[in-house]
């Protein structure tokens, strides 16, 4: 069977053994974050010929399973991979719809051009998305914060050990049922001060949405978790300790004045989807939003003479996270019995309105796939 969408024609090789309305709701009723995955898979391959002349090809729905790999493929032995993370909400009537992903598709993008795998077609990411979520349509949820999250990413396939640019690339899209990030009441998150290790460097892969990025936060998130905190935050040391961003979220401070401040992008901070929408949702509130440097003595002196008044964190898979306290092996800001401030919650109410299609959408963000 062939489906066509944005001009793109992708075959269906359904899966024979789909999970049953029953063991779907059971899953349903309490997905988590990550641990659930949807029924198929949506691929598209690449590859380049003798010639040096390549393209993308073979879109298809797929059964989702084992990807099958030779033992030499790129990506097991250089990293050769990027992702993106994007959700699928369903609104009251029923319909489907997704939150600005020409957005992911352009950053998806900008991470291949610097991890040199080839560039994908948008009309062949929004296509893969539109398809799968089509296929698995029941599998998005309807519960209050929940949503299908979608997980595009791309990996070098060629079979070869020589240190160059794979000619051989796949591009796949898989499908989770998704919670809350955090699970439970949102309440705000402790955040543990990273003073040994760094998330990227200056010239390195610190905005593109890569694997190695998140191999190498692994370990301070260890140390965090160790220290009882949910999250780290890494600083750029060689400049006053400016705050960079979490091992997954960006940053904003809501000033007193009724103002916010996100750390300006350098080069080893992603930027986020969701980072640029508060800016826009904030600013539509007749908030005034600046990114510049901000360090960690900011955020201390601002905490305890109350110019600071509010901290947050963004991100697709937890949206927007109030931060309560900020520690190290000697130093706490903020509080522990801290609440989630006013401004943070009419910004998340507003952004998660949009998405679920509560609030009008003046932007044009929402895509409906189904």
């Amino acid at each position: 069977m062939t489906q066509t969408a944005h001009g793109v024609e992708f075959t269906q090789q359904l899966t024979e053994t789909p999970k049953s309305a029953d063991e779907r709701a059971a899953i349903l009723a309490n997905p988590g974050f990550g641990n659930y995955f949807t029924d198929h898979t949506a691929v598209v391959d690449y590859s380049v010929d003798t010639k040096g002349e390549g393209g993308w090809h073979d879109p298809r729905i797929e059964a989702y399973g084992p990807i099958s790999l030779d033992p030499s493929a790129a990506v097991l032995h250089y990293g050769q991979e990027i992702f993106e993370g994007l959700k699928a909400y369903r609104h009251a009537d029923g319909s489907i719809w997704t939150f600005r992903p020409e957005a992911n598709a352009a950053r998806l993008n900008n991470s291949a051009r610097r991890l040199a795998l080839p560039e994908l077609p948008a009309e062949y990411f929004l296509s893969a998305i539109r398809e799968l979520v089509s296929v698995d349509q029941e599998w998005v949820p309807s519960g209050d914060g929940e949503a299908l999250y979608l997980r595009p990413f791309m990996i070098a396939t060629e079979a070869f050990l020589g240190v160059r640019a794979a000619r051989e690339v796949s591009f796949r899209v898989i499908a989770s049922p998704a919670g809350n990030y955090f699970g439970g009441e949102l309440k705000p998150i402790s955040i543990w001060i990273s003073r040994e290790y760094a998330r990227a460097g200056r010239g390195g892969t610190g905005n593109a949405k890569c694997g190695g990025n998140y191999a190498a936060s692994l370990i301070a998130q260890q140390e965090a978790e160790a220290n009882g905190c949910q999250q780290v935050l890494f600083l750029d040391q060689f400049n006053d300790d400016a705050v960079e961003e979490l091992g997954g979220m960006n940053v904003f401070f809501v000033m007193k004045d009724g103002s916010m401040v996100t750390p300006a992008l350098s080069g080893t901070i992603l930027e986020g989807v969701t980072r640029s929408s508060v800016i826009q949702v904030a600013r539509d509130m007749g908030r005034e939003v600046t990114e510049r440097k901000i360090t960690v003595d900011e955020w201390r002196d601002g905490v305890a003479s109350g110019e600071i008044a509010e901290v947050f964190a963004c991100g697709t898979a937890a949206v927007i996270t109030p931060i309560g306290v900020l520690r190290d092996a000697n130093n706490t800001i903020g509080s522990a019995d801290a609440v989630a401030g006013e401004t943070t919650m009419a910004i998340r109410g507003q952004l998660l309105g949009i998405q679920t299609g509560t609030v009008e959408d003046t932007h044009g963000w929402l895509t409906r796939l189904v």
